[in-house]
Protein backbone atom coordinates (compact mmCIF):
# COMPACT_ATOMS: atom_id res chain seq x y z
CA UNK A 1 0.00 0.00 0.00
CA UNK A 2 1.46 3.47 -0.68
CA UNK A 3 1.01 6.80 1.34
CA UNK A 4 0.38 9.84 -0.60
CA UNK A 5 2.20 12.89 0.70
CA UNK A 6 0.61 16.11 0.22
CA UNK A 7 3.05 18.44 1.91
CA UNK A 8 6.24 18.44 1.73
CA UNK A 9 9.14 19.27 4.56
CA UNK A 10 9.02 22.36 2.48
CA UNK A 11 5.76 23.59 2.45
CA UNK A 12 5.91 22.60 6.27
CA UNK A 13 8.96 25.01 6.46
CA UNK A 14 6.92 27.77 4.87
CA UNK A 15 3.68 27.73 6.98
CA UNK A 16 5.66 27.49 9.92
CA UNK A 17 7.78 30.65 9.00
CA UNK A 18 4.57 32.42 7.87
CA UNK A 19 2.42 31.44 11.26
CA UNK A 20 4.82 32.70 13.31
CA UNK A 21 4.95 36.35 11.19
CA UNK A 22 1.36 36.08 11.76
CA UNK A 23 1.61 35.94 15.14
CA UNK A 24 5.12 38.79 15.28
CA UNK A 25 2.63 41.06 13.03
CA UNK A 26 -0.76 40.52 15.31
CA UNK A 27 1.05 41.79 18.55
CA UNK A 28 -0.29 44.85 20.19
CA UNK A 29 1.60 48.04 19.25
CA UNK A 30 3.51 50.01 21.84
CA UNK A 31 5.01 53.49 21.85
CA UNK A 32 8.51 53.99 23.21
CA UNK A 33 11.16 56.21 23.34
CA UNK A 34 14.67 55.81 22.39
CA UNK A 35 17.82 56.77 19.83
CA UNK A 36 18.72 54.96 16.26
CA UNK A 37 22.43 53.96 16.84
CA UNK A 38 24.30 51.37 14.57
CA UNK A 39 25.29 47.87 15.52
CA UNK A 40 29.21 49.19 15.82
CA UNK A 41 28.94 51.76 18.57
CA UNK A 42 25.82 49.93 20.33
CA UNK A 43 24.12 52.18 22.96
CA UNK A 44 27.50 54.45 23.33
CA UNK A 45 25.05 57.15 21.16
CA UNK A 46 22.15 56.67 23.22
CA UNK A 47 20.95 59.76 25.35
CA UNK A 48 24.11 61.72 24.27
CA UNK A 49 22.84 64.02 21.60
CA UNK A 50 23.58 60.98 19.46
CA UNK A 51 26.01 61.81 16.06
CA UNK A 52 23.99 61.34 13.28
CA UNK A 53 27.23 61.58 11.10
CA UNK A 54 29.07 59.10 13.22
CA UNK A 55 25.92 56.75 12.92
CA UNK A 56 25.36 56.72 9.54
CA UNK A 57 29.00 56.44 8.79
CA UNK A 58 28.83 52.98 10.44
CA UNK A 59 25.72 52.32 8.77
CA UNK A 60 27.23 52.91 5.20
CA UNK A 61 30.33 50.95 6.46
CA UNK A 62 28.45 48.06 6.93
CA UNK A 63 26.60 47.93 10.13
CA UNK A 64 23.18 47.37 11.05
CA UNK A 65 21.09 50.44 12.32
CA UNK A 66 19.54 49.55 15.94
CA UNK A 67 16.88 50.75 18.34
CA UNK A 68 18.03 51.77 22.10
CA UNK A 69 15.39 52.39 24.67
CA UNK A 70 15.72 55.45 26.84
CA UNK A 71 13.91 53.30 29.81
CA UNK A 72 16.54 50.49 30.46
CA UNK A 73 18.99 51.34 27.53
CA UNK A 74 18.37 48.45 26.09
CA UNK A 75 19.72 47.26 22.26
CA UNK A 76 17.01 46.18 20.03
CA UNK A 77 17.69 44.93 16.90
CA UNK A 78 15.12 46.54 13.74
CA UNK A 79 13.57 44.18 11.66
CA UNK A 80 12.93 46.53 8.76
CA UNK A 81 15.95 48.90 8.66
CA UNK A 82 14.07 50.68 5.76
CA UNK A 83 11.78 51.95 8.96
CA UNK A 84 14.51 54.01 10.38
CA UNK A 85 16.36 54.86 7.37
CA UNK A 86 16.81 59.43 7.42
CA UNK A 87 16.52 59.10 11.33
CA UNK A 88 20.36 57.66 11.90
CA UNK A 89 21.24 59.30 15.40
CA UNK A 90 18.06 60.69 16.01
CA UNK A 91 16.00 60.42 19.16
CA UNK A 92 12.49 59.25 18.49
CA UNK A 93 9.22 57.77 19.67
CA UNK A 94 8.58 54.43 17.94
CA UNK A 95 5.39 52.66 17.35
CA UNK A 96 6.59 49.30 17.30
CA UNK A 97 5.40 45.63 17.94
CA UNK A 98 7.80 43.99 20.25
CA UNK A 99 9.53 40.17 20.24
CA UNK A 100 10.88 40.63 23.82
CA UNK A 101 12.96 37.34 23.58
CA UNK A 102 14.26 37.95 21.03
CA UNK A 103 15.16 41.41 21.79
CA UNK A 104 13.50 42.34 18.23
CA UNK A 105 11.35 45.67 17.35
CA UNK A 106 9.43 46.25 14.27
CA UNK A 107 8.56 49.83 13.76
CA UNK A 108 5.47 51.07 11.73
CA UNK A 109 5.52 54.86 12.75
CA UNK A 110 8.62 57.15 13.61
CA UNK A 111 7.67 60.30 15.62
CA UNK A 112 10.95 63.11 16.17
CA UNK A 113 10.99 63.51 19.75
CA UNK A 114 10.47 67.38 20.49
CA UNK A 115 14.55 67.49 21.67
CA UNK A 116 15.31 66.27 17.92
CA UNK A 117 12.42 68.44 15.73
CA UNK A 118 13.01 70.93 14.04
CA UNK A 119 10.73 74.52 15.57
CA UNK A 120 7.29 73.98 14.89
CA UNK A 121 6.89 70.24 16.62
CA UNK A 122 7.54 66.66 15.74
CA UNK A 123 8.14 65.27 12.35
CA UNK A 124 5.88 61.77 11.92
CA UNK A 125 6.96 59.24 9.48
CA UNK A 126 4.79 56.23 8.53
CA UNK A 127 6.20 53.03 7.95
CA UNK A 128 4.83 49.78 6.88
Amino acid sequence: MKTLKFVSKANVVAILALSSLTAFAAGDAVKVDGWVSDSKCGADHAGKGANAACVGKCINGGAKPIFVDDAKNTVWTIDDPDAVKGHYGHHIEATATIDADKKVVHITKVTMLPDQAPKGGGMDMEHQ
